[in-house]
């Protein structure tokens, strides 16, 4: 019983500090959005970096009895789950800041818990029975995280908190407080709203796949060798400008280590293995987490504004996480 609680409290904290990586690459990918790094090659790179960090790692660690024999039909599977989770999950999710902003991308993303729901009790991969208290528990979860989201859209409330625009050191780039040059709310929504169905499908197809193939850190290396395969060939249509290829600044360089080490090697990984110990629901349901935090991470580094509002987020938020809390007791 008791390394149950301790596998259990290891799974929380795991989903903890995946919020706040994710956190974290709202705003570096932001700023590096601002800095002016293609929307192209910016994920070229973080992929690129990802695959250098994990596939050492993948074949000497897993090399002798995790990792299955390869087949087509999973070489497909991989494929596919970079189609979704990376190629069409980071492509919508970039245009979608870059036309929104990073604080309402982390609240658009709390549908993800509700649609991963949806998703994963239609292909009979999440077990719901309301008339148990873990059945009840995910539901009353997914619905509070997702009211939480909802408020935090919709109500903003008196203003909080307002930094000015940053200066980063050592450069000429000034962050702008709203972003309002390059906002256009509807684009930025219908794009925001592709990422989450992305992701969404992306933790529900993982889940049959890394039963399959549960050798995790080879698994993250091919999906990552896909989908940096994918942007090569639209990078091959859309980015022809060398230019476009050039590391300019340290600046650049800070965010684009951040979105490849952190971002994509071991958010992918650490993804996958809550995956696999908890399942896609569980995941999911700790996502409006970042919401809060991505706000004031917003305000004190890129001047966004806060409203009272998100207090509303906080509440609601705790209480679902609350309830997942239930699932585990």
């Amino acid at each position: 019983m008791a390394n149950i609680m301790t596998e259990k409290i290891k799974l929380i904290v795991a989903l903890l500090v995946l919020q706040c990586c994710y956190a974290g690459f709202h705003i570096v990918s932001r700023l590096a959005l601002n800095i002016g790094i293609s929307r192209v090659v910016y994920p070229i790179y973080r992929d690129i970096i990802a695959l250098l960090l994990l596939s050492p790692f993948a074949y000497f660690l897993e090399k002798n009895n995790e990792r299955p024999p390869l087949t087509l039909r999973l070489l497909a599977q991989f494929f596919l789950l970079a189609l979704i989770g990376i190629t069409a999950n980071q492509s919508f999710y970039l245009l979608g800041i870059y036309y929104a902003s990073p604080t309402f991308a982390s609240a658009m993303q709390n549908s993800v818990p509700a649609i991963t729901f949806v998703l994963a009790s239609a292909l009979g991969l999440e077990e719901v029975n309301i008339s148990r208290r873990d059945g009840l528990a995910k539901v009353l979860g997914t619905i509070a995280c997702v009211g939480g989201a909802t408020i935090i859209t919709l109500y903003k409330g008196p203003l909080l908190l307002q930094q000015k625009a940053h200066q980063i050191q050592g450069d000429t780039f000034e962050v702008d407080q709203s972003s309002t040059k390059n906002q256009n709310w509807t684009l930025g929504c219908l794009c925001l709203l592709g990422h989450c169905l992305c992701w969404a499908g992306w933790m529900v197809f993982q889940a049959p796949v890394v039963k399959k193939y549960p050798a995790k850190l080879t698994l993250t290396s091919f999906t990552c060798l896909f989908g940096l395969i994918q942007f090569l060939i639209i990078a091959a249509f859309t980015e022809r400008d060398l230019e476009s290829w050039k590391i300019q600044s340290k600046e650049e360089l800070l965010t684009i280590l951040y979105a490849g080490v952190i971002s994509s090697g071991i958010v992918i990984y650490l993804q996958t293995w809550c995956i696999q110990k908890g399942g896609p629901v569980f995941v999911a349901v700790f996502q409006p987490l970042q919401t809060f935090i991505v706000a004031i991470m917003a305000a004190l580094i890129l001047g966004d504004k806060l409203y009272s509002g998100g207090y509303a987020e906080i509440l609601f938020t705790i209480n679902g996480i609350f309830a997942i809390f239930i699932i585990c007791l």
